[in-house]
């Protein structure tokens, strides 16, 4: 499967690098570098539409990729040939990082909603890496803190009762929600995927939560949550 966010060629090193005045720069990988390292970095910024790949497992890549805004899925395929979804990226999440060991990408990295993301190159990382020490100390928190997000994925969203697994699901996306409060919610197919839930059991999950009140579903895979709903929702689930 061929990459559909193709990074365009590096600028020269002398170009004025986007991160400079990137509106999520506390939350990236260079966030530690200082005004001159990064001006000079050929980041390459692009875009992606809903339901594209950003990258493709089994490919062996040569970049590694921040989520400037958006959300990604990691998804595989079982032996069985069934989707599952091990985790989200959000804004600040670096995707790909199986590159810098040379590895082919272990999942599917699929946009859930438009996504812009900015591609490094791992020949430029591990250059830097050896000039700023901060830079590798900040990749292996980046790289545990996706381990850890797939750990948490496994735990909470394919054990336990069907409610609380979409409850918990919620609470995942509250976070990536727009600035008017809406956020993505994924097809009742897609849902039973990610939660290992029948179709139907998602359905009617979905209809009473919205009888509830937690979730109004809009349209266009969007819905809007009841953030103190969901948390009463969800102590509820818990006793």
């Amino acid at each position: 499967m061929p990459l559909l966010l193709t990074p365009p060629m590096a600028p020269p090193r002398a170009a004025r690098s986007p991160c400079q005045a990137c509106g999520v720069r506390e939350h990236v990988l260079f966030a530690s570098l200082g005004g001159e390292q990064l001006a000079q970095q050929p980041v390459r910024p692009g875009w992606t539409g809903p339901e594209q790949a950003l990258l493709a497992r089994g490919h062996r890549g040569r970049f590694v990729y921040t989520i400037r805004s958006g959300l990604v899925r990691l998804e595989r395929v079982t032996a069985r040939g069934d989707t599952r979804v091990v985790r989200l990226a959000g804004r600040g999440d670096l995707v790909g990082l199986e590159a810098l060991l040379g590895l082919p990408h272990a999942d599917d990295a699929v946009a859930c909603t438009p996504v812009e993301a900015c591609a490094i190159a791992v020949d430029e990382i591990e250059r830097l890496a050896s000039e700023v020490g901060s830079l590798r100390q900040d990749l292996m928190l980046r790289w545990q803190r996706s381990l850890d997000a797939a750990s948490s994925w496994s735990a909470e969203m394919c054990t336990g009762p069907a409610r609380r697994r979409l409850l918990k699901l919620l609470e995942m996306l509250l976070p990536h929600a727009d600035a008017d409060g809406t956020l993505w919610l994924p097809r009742r197919e897609l849902m039973g995927a990610m939660l290992d839930i029948a179709l139907e059991t998602a359905s009617r999950l979905v209809s009473q939560l919205r009888q509830e009140g937690v979730l109004e579903p809009l349209p266009r895979q969007a819905a809007r949550v009841d953030g103190e709903r969901l948390a009463h929702a969800l102590a509820a689930a818990d006793r």
